[in-house]
């Protein structure tokens, strides 16, 4: 072990740097990849059929785990057609801003208490900030693809965004005044303690808030308007084809595997064990913290699958008023409760 610590320190600083943004983006476009397989076979099961099951490996069917993997080829080799009077630029633009700020968030995600790839004090604003800009490729996407169907899709997936957008900084604003700190992995070790002292129970409100405007914010099941093919084709991305269709559909589930990771380390202690500070806390010493991490980030993503199967979708009107006229009263209401509770010491969990 020594050895390989001296061979990493020998390492140049751009060299390390390099290695850890692979370590980190290599397991997670693999876990967004599966994540499309896990979507259809979780769902097909839940409607009573098999999902996919034909494609694997080297002529095994392996319950049809080849099946992300062929459908990546085919839309590398798919043509990317640009609409006539496109603006080609931002056409093949728009894609990219999708998807960089669900991948660049993980810059300063933490996976454990010292496992990050880098650390910022305000690494909570830093995400705020970066998930913001999501919608930017939304609203180039529709406006440059020069079709009006494109365009309505954008404006309507664009003012959902937004609305949700503000509900989800004003949850996160909660959590700064309990955690008393932007650094993530402050806010991380601020539920320190059994499960009763993570964020969930005394933020439950803004917790509830926080996950299902990550959902409409993502324009997933049952919020799902942008996508409406009865209505509006199929959004802003009716125009897409080939691999700039398919960054617009990674982008999509990177976000959702962002807002679970991100409701696991708000909410639910990060890579705190459960069982910490109880009997049982012993027993399960030898499990690493980013597996807990891991294995609260799954429930989260597997709802975003349960909701698809189980929701019918809202209309537009209903969502928008959800948004402006519930989530958001709720939060600062709640906001101003969590200030008097972490003034005056209220309940233990803030002292």
């Amino acid at each position: 072990m020594e050895s390989v610590i001296a061979l990493w320190n020998a390492l140049p600083l751009v060299v390390q740097i390099l290695l850890k943004i692979v370590v980190i983006m290599l397991p997670l476009m693999i876990m967004v990849a599966y994540y499309t397989y896990a979507e259809r076979k979780v769902i097909g099961h839940m409607q009573v059929r098999m999902g996919p099951n034909r494609v694997g490996f080297f002529g095994f069917r392996l319950l049809g785990l080849g099946q992300p993997i062929a459908d990546a080829v085919k839309l590398m080799f798919k043509e990317i057609v640009i609409p006539s009077g496109a603006n080609k630029l931002l056409f093949l633009i728009a894609p990219m801003l999708s998807i960089a700020p669900a991948l660049a968030a993980w810059a300063v995600f933490p996976f454990d208490a010292e496992l990050a790839l880098t650390h910022i004090n305000a690494g909570l604003l830093y995400i705020l900030a970066l998930t913001s800009l999501g919608v930017y490729g939304v609203i180039i996407a529709g406006w440059s693809s020069n079709s009006k169907y494109a365009l309505l899709g954008a404006m309507r997936s664009a003012a959902q965004i937004v609305a949700y957008e503000i509900a989800m900084g004003f949850a996160l604003v909660g959590v700064l005044v309990a955690a008393g700190s932007l650094d993530l992995r402050q806010i991380v070790l601020a539920q320190q303690g059994s499960l009763l002292h993570w964020f969930w129970l005394p933020l439950l409100p803004l917790f509830v808030i926080y996950f299902i405007s990550g959902v409409a914010e993502t324009n997933r099941a049952p919020f799902d308007v942008a996508e409406g093919e009865s209505e509006i084709v199929a959004g802003f991305h009716v125009e897409y084809s080939g691999m700039t269709f398919a960054v617009f559909f990674l982008a999509e589930y990177a976000n959702m595997i962002l807002i679970s990771a991100l409701s696991s380390l708000m909410f639910l202690g990060g890579w705190l064990s459960p069982f910490q500070g109880t009997a049982l806390e012993s027993w399960f010493d030898w499990v690493p913290g980013i597996l807990w991490l891991l294995a609260k980030t799954l429930v989260f993503m597997f709802l975003f699958l349960w909701f698809r199967a189980t929701f019918p979708r809202y209309r537009y009107d209903q969502i928008m008023r959800l948004g402006w006229k519930v989530f958001i009263p709720i939060t600062i209401v709640w906001i101003v409760v969590v200030g008097l509770m972490k003034v005056y010491h209220t309940p233990w969990w803030f002292n």
